[in-house]
């Protein structure tokens, strides 16, 4: 399975299990992009990450982790 930016919850899935020891609250977009552009499974455009979808996956990693 291929992920693409739309894939907002299992990215965020994914980013909670291969980083357990970071707090989603702190992490800023810039680290956020390039870790979901790191993830095995991520296959889609980098310049389609804009802000809104960082914060998409930022807020679901949140409610992940908790």
């Amino acid at each position: 399975m291929s992920l693409k930016w739309a894939d907002v919850l299992d990215i965020a899935i994914e980013l909670a299990e291969s980083r357990p020891d970071v707090d989603p609250r702190y992490v800023n977009f810039v680290d956020l992009h390039g870790w979901v552009l790191a993830l095995p499974d991520f296959d889609d455009d980098p310049q389609r990450g804009g802000e809104k979808v960082l914060e998409a996956i930022q807020a679901a990693w949140i409610e992940e982790s908790e």
